[in-house]
C-alpha cells in the first residue's frame, strides 16, 4: 500500500511536466525512496523524501519572490532574496524579501510562508487588545499594524507573514504595503 503512495508521488510530479533541474532531483529523490522503501532502508526513504520536499520548497520560495511588488516611481529594486528553512530554524519555513531604494531611504518587503510562527503572529492581529503598542490599519480588506518604528505587518490567510519596513517614512512604508498583491498572496 505504501508504495501506491510512492508510485501516486511519482506519477504527480511526473504529471506536472517540469522541465528544469530542480524536476530531476525532486523526482530523482522519490525515486531514491521508493527503492530504498523496496529494501526495507526506511530511514533512508524518509531521508529521501523530505530532501524531496525541500527542493519542492525552493521551488515554490522562487513562485514566492514574483510576488513582491513592482519598485514604486522614483524607487529602484533589488534582485529578490529567498530562502528556505529547515525545521530547525523558527519550525521551517519560506522566505522572500526584496530592497527598495530612493536616495538615502530604504524599504524591505519580506515575506515569510510556511512557518509555524505565523499562526502565533495571526492571532496578535485577529485580537487588538494583543497588538500592545501597535496601531492597526486596514490596507484594503487587509489588517494590518503599524509599529512604533512604522513597520508594517501583516498575516495574509493564517499562512504568509508580511513586513515592510526600513529607514524610510511610514507612509512610504504603507504605500509598498498596498502595492502587496494581497489576492495573489492569498492564492499562493
Amino acid at each position: 500500500m505504501m508504495i501506491g503512495k510512492f508510485g501516486a508521488a511519482l506519477a504527480l510530479t511526473a504529471s506536472l511536466g517540469w522541465a528544469n533541474a530542480w524536476a530531476d532531483d525532486v523526482t530523482d529523490a522519490i525515486d531514491e525512496a521508493a527503492t530504498a522503501y523496496e529494501e526495507g532502508d526506511l530511514a533512508y526513504a524518509k531521508d529521501s523524501l523530505e530532501f524531496a520536499a525541500q527542493l519542492i520548497g525552493q521551488m515554490k520560495t522562487g513562485t514566492l519572490a514574483t510576488l513582491l511588488p513592482e519598485p514604486l516611481d522614483g524607487w529602484d529594486a533589488a534582485e529578490a532574496e529567498t530562502e528556505t528553512m529547515g525545521a530547525a530554524m523558527f519550525g521551517g519555513g519560506s522566505t522572500a524579501s526584496r530592497a527598495y531604494t530612493m536616495g538615502g531611504k530604504n524599504v524591505t518587503v519580506q515575506y515569510i510562508a510556511n512557518s509555524p510562527m505565523i499562526a502565533q503572529m495571526a492571532m496578535i492581529f485577529s485580537n487588538p487588545a494583543m497588538a500592545g503598542a501597535g496601531k492597526l490599519i486596514r490596507l484594503g480588506r487587509q489588517k494590518a499594524m503599524i509599529d512604533a518604528d512604522g513597520s508594517v505587518q501583516f498575516v495574509v490567510n493564517n499562512a504568509i507573514m508580511v513586513q515592510v519596513d526600513g529607514s524610510a517614512s511610514e507612509e512610504d512604508k504603507i504605500a509598498y504595503a498596498k502595492a502587496i498583491d494581497i489576492k495573489a498572496l492569498k492564492d499562493y
